[in-house]
């Protein structure tokens, strides 16, 4: 063998080995962040071994907790903040089936106690139906407690409830989410707390573009020309629940940006379908839209074919009223 021909033979291998071991390295990345994954956890205070969040419907039904929630496996978006970030260092870098145990220091939790956050506040800040022990409350904007009431003064306590406690996560990776539906049903799932019906569509739409101008004239006034550009859409279904959500009513634009973001998309439509009435109404509606329909001239042609004689018809009216 030449030498040309084991020097291309021995790049040949370069090739391969380097390939490989591309290969291996993507392999052995595993999860990273911002990817989508299902995940099934239970949260407890690792001091009392009390709730603080589930997926697991047997858990909440043998806690006795959120009787109008769903609880299932949710979608996770990793390095956005939606699990604590000790659970998430613990999950990068595995793979679908992955569970594990992770304690999350108060610090890093719901934060330490601090006991110059319960103050004492006049009692007529606190509504009527609230001026009791172990009530919560909104006063002067913070959100707190009722620990104790004497007189017109009130004893409350503003430090988060899980405040000092360390949480301990069990939680296993169900599955990677690569469906782009699925990732956004997941991403309104988890703000919204409901599911939703959503589709993606690609529209051609027209737009106005600023022209770039070849005069040096600061003062001219700018040139727009109508262009087509396409837009890829995500059309959510909106539903009677949807539209009194609170956090839908108050974040919809932040909401709706967080998608299109994390979704690379150029917009997000909002579709309210109103079905029509049927039945009764529906006929009702047939009938009124036959008269509708037709003019004057149409009416008094009908009046014609009808076998009335008006003045038998007087006649029958008066002896009505007269009985």
């Amino acid at each position: 063998m030449s030498n040309e021909s084991e020097a291309d033979a021995d790049e040949e291998l370069e090739e391969q080995d380097a390939e490989e071991s591309a290969a291996d390295e993507e392999e052995a990345q595993g999860f990273e962040e911002g990817d989508f994954v299902e995940m099934a956890y239970t949260a407890r205070t690792v001091e009392g071994g009390d709730l603080v969040d589930t997926t697991d419907p047997e858990v909440a039904e043998e806690e006795g907790v959120g009787e109008d929630q769903e609880f299932a496996p949710r979608t996770i978006v990793l390095g956005q903040g939606h699990l604590f970030e000790a659970v998430e260092e613990d999950v990068y870098g595995e793979e679908v089936g992955h569970s594990g145990t992770v304690t999350v220091p108060a610090t890093e939790a719901f934060g330490e106690y601090d006991e110059s956050e319960v103050r004492t506040v006049a009692a007529d800040k606190i509504p009527e139906d609230d001026r009791y022990p172990g009530a919560h409350v909104d006063v002067d904007g913070e959100h707190g407690h009722v620990e104790t009431i004497i007189g017109g003064r009130a004893r409350v306590d503003f430090n988060h409830p899980l405040a000092g406690e360390d949480i301990e996560y069990d939680y296993e990776v169900l599955s990677e989410i690569d469906d782009r539906e699925e990732q956004a049903q997941g991403i309104l799932s988890m703000m919204l707390d409901m599911e939703l019906d959503v589709w993606f569509e690609t529209e051609t739409v027209e737009e106005e573009q600023l022209v770039e101008s070849d005069e040096d004239d600061e003062d001219a006034e700018p040139e727009t020309e109508t262009v087509e550009v396409e837009k890829e859409t995500l059309y959510i279904e909106a539903t009677p629940q949807m539209t009194m959500n609170q956090q839908w009513m108050f974040s919809k634009q932040q909401i709706a940006q967080d998608v299109m973001d994390r979704l690379d998309l150029d917009r997000v439509i909002v579709q309210e379908t109103i079905e029509g009435m049927g039945g009764m109404m529906g006929g009702m509606g047939g009938m009124m839209g036959g008269a509708g329909g037709m003019g004057a001239e149409d009416i008094e042609e009908a009046i014609e074919d009808v076998d009335v004689d008006a003045d038998e018809l007087a006649e029958e009216l008066d002896a009505d009223l007269e009985e």
